[in-house]
């Protein structure tokens, strides 16, 4: 049996009697891919003896899962490898937009040293915080805003009483909360999101973070909303086009370059969490 690999490192520790190949053949059983290498309908096809798809990263946009469910393939992905990472990443932006850190380094940078070149700043603690997604990684977003004494609010479809949480609507929750950090998956539901009439019904001073998927905001509405002073700032470790021809730049604009998953434990944790699902699923 052989199993298709994308990626450098997967191959390691693949189950007994299970060859890691780089090309398609007809005894494929598993494939194992990253968000970079897409599965779609034509290579599922091509496999007849595909039995599980498995992905090193939390989502799996980047497969065709409607094509992999007609054949009663199973598709699993490692949801938990970065909860840590990826909640850290997200205070850390969230962080930066607060206290102006990039204003205030680039200020410096040029040669200044004024304290208020990042404009009025303010405290976490002062904030009401929405998270969007309280999931695994929303989840451990609000754990840590909560220690901090910010007040948080939340939005899922599937809301799960936590204390210390208040759950809103989505419209009540972008109107009344200073600051509103995205965590849900990439889905039919969720792409766009975050639009122009989203962003309007926001705070002219509200932050926005996102480290979820890129096109779970409209982009150009976020960078038109800076310009213009009708958002306060925003962070994304996230864009539609990875990398993206031009930078996006606007007024207190943080982009980070898909990076809140990754430490080097994270990295490791993924590939060796998705070998064993596959290793689970065929028994091996």
């Amino acid at each position: 049996m052989k199993a298709l690999v994308f990626g450098d490192r997967f191959g390691p520790g693949l189950p007994p009697g299970l060859e890691a190949v780089r090309e398609p053949a007809p005894d494929v059983v598993a494939i194992l891919t990253v968000p970079a290498f897409p599965v779609d309908a034509a290579l599922i096809e091509a496999l007849p003896e595909l039995r599980v798809i498995a992905t090193a990263s939390v989502g799996f946009d980047h497969i065709d899962v409607e094509a992999a469910d007609a054949r009663r393939i199973a598709v699993v992905s490692v949801p938990d490898y970065c909860t840590e990472e990826v909640a850290d990443h997200t205070l850390a932006l969230l962080y930066a937009l607060v206290r102006g850190v990039v204003a205030l380094d680039r200020d410096v940078a040029r040669g200044g040293w004024n304290a208020k070149a990042a404009g009025a700043l303010r405290t976490v603690a002062e904030l009401r915080v929405g998270i969007v997604g309280l999931g695994r990684i929303g989840g451990a977003v609000a754990t840590r805003l909560l220690a901090l004494g910010a007040e948080v609010w939340a939005n899922d479809v599937l809301p799960v009483a936590r204390e210390g949480v208040q759950f809103a609507e989505l419209d009540e929750l972008l109107a009344v909360c200073d600051a509103v950090t995205l965590h849900v998956p990439l889905t039919r539901e969720t792409r766009g999101l975050i639009g122009r009439t989203q962003l309007a019904s926001m705070r002219p001073d509200a932050l926005l973070v996102n480290t979820s998927r890129g096109a779970v905001v409209d982009e150009g509405a976020v960078i038109s909303a800076l310009r213009a002073g009708r958002l306060g700032g925003a962070a994304l470790d996230v864009l539609v086009r990875e990398p993206p021809l031009l930078a996006p730049l606007a007024p207190n604009l943080i982009v980070t370059p898909h990076a809140a998953y990754y430490s080097e434990a994270s990295a490791e944790r993924a590939y060796r969490l998705a070998v064993a699902r596959v290793r689970e699923i065929l028994g091996a």
